[in-house]
């Protein structure tokens, strides 16, 4: 007992120690309207390098009723060409600089990924400006993405994590609810019927500045790059905001959802449910820390237990999810062999049932502070990290100070507080478990990959 209380005063040593060290980071960071995008240029140690991050409400989830695969066959469509270049020659011009530019679609937004030197950002940016602007959208393009995109789809639907992850989403959200995903099923069917002229519509609706946060870290030359922002992007209007539920989703009670595989060696399990909260509303931080005690990583009680002690998994974890822009989910994930399924569950539930009823401990919770602390301290080590960082953030909502900030707000949080919104936000008994692999919706090695059986 001597040396546990020892161990936890030194934690706590520690976790001081580092808050007032904390150097400000705000400082080094700069926030503007340039062209009608919110531009972010932050300075870092880095010579001669420049990590460009952004996005803007371009996501699956505003496909509307026309064709949900839209959205993510006209992120496709950007880098397939401009009205004046096709893709050969921007291919050439960013290998040419040795840069990088590529743009991918999530459930609310279009995310944007450039780097380069800093000699060849006004390039990049121009590159940019022109494929967000004004993509080619050729017919011949439109049909190979449509057919990669397909492809994509059906490989999915044989992927248990994949199927897992959108069964359990649907489960938890509601019909209009933004991180509702559609089905791999309603995509497939959508890719194979969409059509050019849906693109094209969609990006006249979607595509445009209002909402539009561009972060450039690294050694950013400001006055310089907010020029060839205001230059590249000038006269672009139009765009849309993300969208945010009137209200959070609630749990529908306990529920089973069986997605049959065939030929899985492991089945994927999800069991969760909605949070009905919003990254910052009060409560969120001590949720995600004291999940993290639970599930995260090989010092999480399920790690220990379920995977180390009891060699029922190679992983399992608990995390809070998806809600950045609106409120997000809640979830114990791992894979189990078929043989192995029901004693993994009973584990799991058992040790999910003692911490939402016992909570933490003091020397967990300064444990994980500890750790929690020492990832993000990592993550803001590279000028990607940064730059990812800062976008998170202000889709959620804060300021450049929020930076500095976190580590106080993260060290000042008390066990009580942790198990208030442990007891307060999670229930173990209304929960929705899903099963997708090598089952059936009766517990037996599945015959057949098949649709989603719940009981």
């Amino acid at each position: 007992m001597i040396s546990q209380r020892l161990r936890y005063l030194a934690l706590t040593a520690c976790l001081a120690a580092a808050s007032n060290g904390w150097a400000s980071m705000a400082e080094n960071g700069r926030r503007s309207q340039t062209a009608g995008i919110d531009l972010i240029t932050y300075q870092t140690g880095v010579r001669q390098v420049v990590i460009i991050v952004g996005a803007l409400p371009a996501g699956d989830a505003m496909a509307g009723s026309d064709n949900v695969a839209i959205p993510t066959l006209t992120g496709m469509m950007l880098d397939r060409g401009t009205k004046t270049l096709d893709k050969f020659a921007i291919a050439k011009q960013l290998d040419d600089v040795g840069a990088e530019m590529s743009f991918s679609v999530g459930q609310q937004s279009l995310e944007i990924h450039a780097r380069c030197l800093r000699k060849d950002l006004p390039l990049v940016l121009r590159l940019m400006a022109a494929e967000l602007r004004e993509p080619a959208m050729q017919a011949s393009e439109f049909a190979k993405a449509r057919q990669k995109f397909i492809g994509t789809l059906q490989e999915s639907m044989h992927n248990t994590d994949e199927r897992a992850r959108e069964a359990f989403a649907r489960a938890i959200f509601p019909q209009g609810h933004p991180n509702r995903p559609h089905s791999l099923e309603e995509l497939l069917s959508a890719a194979k019927s969409a059509t050019l002229e849906q693109a094209q519509k969609f990006h006249a609706h979607y595509y445009g500045p209002a909402h539009m946060t561009l972060v450039l870290a690294g050694d950013v030359p400001v006055a310089e790059a907010q020029a060839s922002i205001a230059k590249d992007f000038a006269g672009w209007s139009g765009g849309q905001n993300y969208i945010y539920p009137a209200k959070p989703a609630t749990s529908q009670g306990p529920s089973t959802i069986v997605v049959p595989i065939k030929d899985k060696p492991s089945v994927s399990v999800i069991l969760g449910q909605s949070t009905g909260l919003r990254y910052r509303d009060p409560d969120a931080l001590s949720l995600r820390v004291g999940t993290a005690v639970l599930g995260r990583g090989f010092t999480g009680r399920l790690m220990r237990i379920v995977r180390d002690k009891e060699g029922l998994t190679y992983n399992i974890d608990a995390e809070v999810t998806e809600d950045s822009i609106a409120d997000g989910a809640w979830d114990i994930s791992a894979s189990f062999n078929p043989s192995l399924l029901d004693q993994g569950l009973a584990s799991t539930r058992r040790l999910l049932d003692a911490w939402w009823q016992d909570g933490v401990t003091d020397e967990e919770l300064a444990l994980r502070k500890q750790g929690i602390l020492g990832t993000y301290l990592v993550s803001l080590a590279t000028t990607r990290g940064i730059a990812s960082a800062i976008l998170t953030n202000v889709q959620r909502g804060y300021d450049l100070d929020w930076l500095d900030a976190y580590p106080h707000m993260i060290q000042a949080l008390t066990r009580d507080q942790v198990n208030k919104a442990i007891h307060t936000h999670i229930d173990p008994h209304s929960m929705v478990l899903i099963e997708a692999g090598s089952v059936s919706a009766g517990g037996k090695p599945a015959e057949e990959s098949a649709p989603a059986a719940q009981h």
